[in-house]
């Protein structure tokens, strides 16, 4: 699959080596020495965007397919814990989505670092959405809801980073696993899809015990006011990267990010009967 978005002008030196730090840094599952901002303070969110963009070009280059994007840091509950205190976004891939239609499946951390597991409420696109549209017109551009698990991880040791740190760093996506879809129409008949979604409650589990339960309004108060939120963000920023029919849009974490290690079993419980739970079994 061609993406003309992915090509265009040679990139700063600067910048290309900071992509390809980070993108070998993904495919050893190692971290850098120090963040970008640590190194350079300067370093802000217009050149971490450069580099997500030349990452970007770089992984459709060598063959990967962009299937849509995560939205990060979503969860007000967590920004002061992290440091980072507006959302960030990236793609996913072919190479990191898993649909997982029996809602149970297990994945290797091995090809992550210090991988961390999230519960998130997910859609996918019918149609591309416009900035300025009203939670009721995005709604009408969703053709399915999921709840499903993004494995985040981070390059930079001991999670310590900056916002800008976090979009050049793949926006700490991992691997997203997308549950059971609902079509849209399931919620659209009881009413605001917004206001349904807010409501969802998630209760997060391993190995049997109770870790963190957390209520979707805490995502920018809902999943489909992030997905809103986003959408005019995304509008506005340089590397305008196209939102398209088809794409999987997630829309943060209901919890904090639970730390994964070999041989666990994470499951979760939600409050809508509509949105099955997950069971992820982690293997090295």
């Amino acid at each position: 699959m061609s993406d003309p978005d992915a090509t265009g002008a040679a990139v700063a030196p600067h910048v290309g080596a900071r992509a390809r730090q980070l993108l070998e840094a993904l495919d050893q599952a190692s971290t850098l020495a120090a963040t970008f901002t640590a190194r350079e303070p300067s370093f802000d969110l217009a050149q971490a965007f450069a580099v997500a963009n030349e990452l970007r070009r770089l992984r459709i280059a060598r063959g990967e397919v962009p299937l849509g994007y995560k939205i990060g840091f979503t969860n007000r509950g967590i920004w002061a814990r992290y440091g980072v205190f507006a959302p960030i976004w990236g793609p996913v891939w072919n190479t990191t989505v898993e649909n997982v239609d029996s809602a149970a499946t297990s994945v290797s951390l091995a090809p992550f670092a210090e991988p961390r597991l999230e519960p998130e409420i997910m859609f996918g696109l019918a149609r591309a959405p416009d900035p300025g549209m009203s939670n009721g017109d995005l709604a009408g551009c969703i053709e399915w809801i999921a709840h499903g698990y993004e494995i985040v991880h981070t390059h930079f040791a001991g999670w310590r980073f900056a916002a800008a740190d976090t979009v050049a760093d793949f926006a700490l996506h991992g691997r997203l696993f997308v549950g059971p879809r609902v079509p849209i129409a399931r919620f659209a008949e009881v009413g605001d899809v917004a206001a349904q979604l807010a409501a969802v409650r998630v209760t997060l589990c391993c190995d049997g015990r109770e870790v963190e339960e957390g209520g979707a309004e805490i995502v920018l108060d809902g999943p489909l006011n992030a997905f809103r939120l986003w959408v005019d963000a995304m509008s506005v920023q340089a590397e305008r990267w196209p939102i398209r029919a088809g794409d999987i849009v997630t829309t943060g974490t209901i919890t904090d990010a639970a730390p994964l290690a070999p041989g666990q079993c994470w499951q979760t419980r939600l409050s809508d009967p509509r949105l099955l739970g997950m069971t992820l079994r982690t293997t090295r």
